[in-house]
């Protein structure tokens, strides 16, 4: 019999590539989501069994757990209430695999990626262990709520208990199109397309291919750990540019400045990779624990991406990509950047 796995989450970008990477490994997947989509109708298409879930409503997620199922994945997991409400369904799951975030780890004198417009940006080792520093688990941000599940899981687990911390993710049906920053300049036709830092930024991107292949590949033995997942090689922002630019076969210039605030408090040139130090992520646990299996190059991805994105140009990117529009500046100040080359000239 095969064995089933049930995805929180299914249609966003995590959930989708895990979804189909379990399909053509042999498993029985179903995955829920709060209404029908286009995503959730292509994975049903291919195999994928599809629940309508709420999971805030009182017993919904342990109802459409039935009798149980071998692995849990929740990549919508976000604080300490999914965390009881996980811990509370031990005796119905296998394995559970949770999505957490890089952005969990501070630095040694206590800096963070949350806080570091205000307190500088952190200076990680590079690269960043499992074992690194992290910030105060509580509720007072993202990242600390992401701590707070962590340690809430790991409180006596009764099952294997896989977390995950990725790096910058990319991949069709995210609400966080990074990409979107370039593709979009392109499509406008911005004729330079300034970078900050010099382009020489390395926040770490991560494949949601990748991270994928790695719950198929921890699931076949799951047991409880933490991991750091991410690409390959950590791109700069520049390298990042060439690549879509290759692709859409963009003749403008990307053009490196020496210039640079921490979250775009100067918004020319700051893109959504934009760090003033790498922010570098080690994946040598996860490689040696399951082997060579996080292979998927940025570049490798970026074709289905932009062809993604462009096809969803027409509409307001501001719904498509909820969490890119709530940057606390804006992403596309053309006016700023014209203004900043005319005084460059002067």
């Amino acid at each position: 019999m095969k064995r089933h796995a049930f995805i929180i989450g299914g249609t966003g970008q995590i959930g989708y590539a895990t979804a189909l990477e379990l399909i053509n490994s042999g498993w029985r997947v179903t995955i829920s989501c709060r209404r029908k989509t286009k995503i959730a109708l292509n994975l049903i298409g291919k195999g994928v069994a599809m629940i309508q879930l709420d999971r805030n409503e009182p017993n919904a997620l342990s109802k459409a757990l039935g009798e149980g199922i071998d692995a849990l994945i929740d990549t919508a997991a976000f604080d300490s209430l999914h965390a009881e409400q996980l811990l509370s369904l031990q005796d119905k799951i296998g394995a559970l695999v949770v999505i957490s975030s890089s952005s969990v780890y501070r630095d040694n004198a206590g800096r963070t990626l949350d806080e570091a417009g205000e307190n500088g940006f952190p200076n990680f080792p590079e690269p960043i262990k499992e074992t690194q520093f992290l910030v105060e688990p509580g509720p007072k941000t993202y990242s600390t709520r992401k701590a707070l599940l962590e340690c809430r899981l790991l409180v006596n687990p009764r099952i294997p208990i896989i977390i995950l911390r990725p790096g910058a993710i990319h991949g069709i049906y995210s609400t966080h199109a990074r990409e979107w920053w370039f593709v979009k300049r392109i499509i406008d036709k911005r004729s330079i397309i300034p970078l900050a830092y010099g382009g020489r930024s390395r926040f770490h991107t991560c494949s949601s291919l990748n991270i994928a292949r790695l719950i198929t590949f921890a699931l076949a033995n799951p047991k409880t750990g933490i991991f750091n997942v991410a690409d390959p090689q950590a791109l700069t922002v520049i390298q990042i540019g060439q690549a879509i630019a290759l692709h859409m076969n963009y003749k403008g210039n990307l053009i490196p400045l020496e210039i640079g605030d921490a979250y775009g408090k100067s918004p020319v040139g700051w893109s959504p990779w934009s760090v003033a130090g790498p922010f570098v992520l080690d994946t040598s646990k996860a490689q040696k624990e399951f082997g060579n299996i996080l292979t998927t190059q940025y570049e490798d991805t970026v074709d289905e991406i932009c062809n993604w994105l462009v096809s969803e140009s027409h509409e307001d990117w501001h719904i498509n990509f909820p969490v890119l529009a709530s940057y606390p500046m804006n992403l596309f100040d053309y006016t700023a950047e014209d203004q900043f080359f005319v005084r460059k000239k002067e």
